[in-house]
């Protein structure tokens, strides 16, 4: 890259990189392995464990001072953190198991308030099949690659294309009526909608302004801390469905800032019962 990068950046960018070379051998080998009687999700499991061991080793040799939150591996580190990384290693798993070469490396830094809270200081999430960096720093903005981004200008529902994740079948319930009451009050108000299986990269994309918004109920810290801010940086607002984090309800709403009160008045109904 051309941009002078922060050190923080620097090293979520070469941790990233080191683990996705592997990733990328271990996708063409599950793409031979999807077609066999033996199938590949004990494979898939084990790349996933080896990129989040990666991502780790290096992270923690550049700051070893730094604690973690990491999908594989949970919290470690000193209790009073001051700084955090939070991993996602391979996100878009089930795109991965069945060859589908939408899937992402998160990498999201949290830095410890005065208060006792943490702020999202700096967000990495980087798309290997194809070399597409998304990045964020608090303060600085969003880019992808060498450029920078802006969450879409549209203002009109009825053009908008927004992104989601479809509930699968572990998921409770009051979940699932949720979503499609929310599905069923959005589709005929917009232009389409979406489900790639990889909510970084969702979360990216309307970053970039390629989606105009994108909702989820649930999700985790890894999968959301490095997108949470890459739509903030680039104009656009990151939410949950009240006032709370989303980093504590796990409730994600987040759209370009002409759309946003729209799209999340519709999750809200959504997950409102009838009666």
């Amino acid at each position: 890259m051309a941009l002078r990068l922060s050190p923080h950046v620097t090293v979520m960018a070469n941790a990233a990189q080191k683990a996705a070379k592997r990733l990328l051998r271990d996708f063409a080998e599950v793409e031979q392995l999807q077609v066999s009687i033996k199938g590949p999700s004990d494979f898939v499991s084990q790349a996933d464990i080896r990129a989040e061991t990666t991502l780790k080793e290096e992270l923690n040799k550049a700051r070893p001072g730094y604690a973690f939150l990491m999908e594989e591996s949970g919290a470690s580190g000193s209790d009073n953190w001051a700084w955090r990384w939070v991993v996602d290693p391979l996100d878009g798993t089930t795109n991965f198991l069945h060859g589908i070469p939408h899937w992402a490396i998160s990498i999201g830094l949290e830095r410890r308030l005065p208060d006792g809270t943490s702020e999202l200081a700096a967000g990495l999430i980087y798309s290997p099949t194809n070399d597409e960096m998304f990045w964020a720093e608090k303060g600085v903005g969003a880019f992808l690659n060498e450029r920078r981004m802006r969450v879409s200008a549209r203002r009109d529902m009825t053009e908008a294309v927004f992104a989601t994740g479809v509930p699968f079948r572990a998921v409770s319930a009051a979940r699932r009526n949720a979503f499609s009451r929310t599905m069923l009050g959005l589709m005929p108000q917009v232009a389409g909608i979406r489900r790639f299986g990889a909510a970084a990269l969702d979360l990216a994309w309307v970053a970039a302004g390629r989606y105009d918004g994108y909702w989820e109920l649930g999700i985790q810290t890894w999968d959301m801390a490095a997108g949470l801010l890459m739509v903030r940086e680039a104009g656009g607002y990151a939410t949950g469905t009240g006032d709370e984090d989303p980093r504590d309800s796990g409730n994600v709403v987040a759209c370009n800032p002409h759309l946003h009160a729209k799209l999340r008045e519709a999750v809200v109904h959504g997950m409102t019962p009838p009666g």
